[in-house]
């Protein structure tokens, strides 16, 4: 299992990252009121999902079907399975967004 490092003293922010054969943009926000994360996925410069909300255990996009989305789940998940939720505390910590093991590399 590979991790997408977050880096959160830089949200929002945007990064690209490779993963499978195909270079995706990600779109980091952060609702502070509520405490929780979003991520606007992008592929050659059109916008695929904007504001994806992170939830723990749940794939980032799940229930989209579209062949130009990522080949690999990506799932915020602790190995330690000790964590519940996805907060500013755990995320980068304790959570980190896995997807399956050497499907693609940081690209940044």
């Amino acid at each position: 299992m590979e991790f997408i490092p977050i880096e959160k003293e830089n949200i929002p922010y945007q990064f690209e990252i490779a993963l499978g054969v195909d270079l995706f943009s990600f779109e980091v926000n952060y609702n502070e009121r509520f405490d929780f994360f979003t991520i606007d996925l992008i592929k050659d410069d059109d916008v695929l999902v904007q504001g994806a909300k992170l939830v723990y255990g749940v794939p980032v996009f799940t229930g989209i079907e579209d062949h130009r989305f990522p080949v690999p789940l990506i799932i915020p998940f602790d190995e330690a399975g000790k964590e519940t939720a996805v907060t500013w505390d755990n995320f980068g910590e304790t959570v980190f967004l896995s997807y399956g093991e050497g499907e693609g590399e940081e690209d940044e």
